[in-house]
């Protein structure tokens, strides 16, 4: 019994809450299949978005893009393809990795697909909404992170990369 107690104490101490997280606390592995820490990016804003290959916002990624080589002294861009909104990310992790290098040139950091809603979303999703109070609702929705780590707006997917309301938080 006193086991089961020391034992509970320590996860209870040692395995934060996904409320007590930050965004640092996430791993996350890259669309090539290595874990990185969200860590890396201490120290920078971050924009995530949820990617599609398939949808009416795919040509975002040009964008997406545009903004990582004209502001990737400031904001990091990270992708992450989603199956969730009408099917439209069916492909495996190297046919969107081919898709986005090919079509797009996209050189910000992309991870593996996951899910963004539902019960098997990713932890850093369900983090993401509970911070901002919004879960996304179709493909290419972006979350602001601020320096800190600290979720600081999120913009609908008709709100374009390179739009004043993200760019003029650089």
């Amino acid at each position: 019994m006193s086991f089961c107690l020391s034992l509970i104490l320590f996860i209870n101490i040692f395995n934060p809450k996904p409320e007590e997280m930050s965004f640092y606390d996430f791993k996350m592995k890259t669309i090539e299949g290595k874990e990185i820490s969200l860590s890396e990016f201490k120290g920078k804003k971050v924009l995530v978005v949820n990617v599609a290959s398939e949808c009416g916002f795919t040509p975002q990624y040009e964008d997406l893009q545009n903004l990582h080589e004209a502001y990737g002294d400031k904001i990091v861009v990270l992708g992450f393809p989603a199956n969730n909104f009408g099917g439209q990310e069916p492909g495996s992790n190297l046919a969107i990795q081919q898709f986005c290098t090919a079509k797009f040139g996209v050189t910000f950091q992309m991870f593996e697909k996951i899910s963004v809603l539902g019960k098997d979303r990713a932890p850093l999703y369900a983090w993401l909404e509970k911070e901002s109070g919004k879960a996304p609702n179709w493909n290419f929705c972006k979350y602001l992170i601020d320096e800190k780590g600290k979720v600081i707006a999120f913009f609908p997917s008709s709100v374009n990369p390179l739009d004043e309301a993200i760019t003029g938080t650089l």
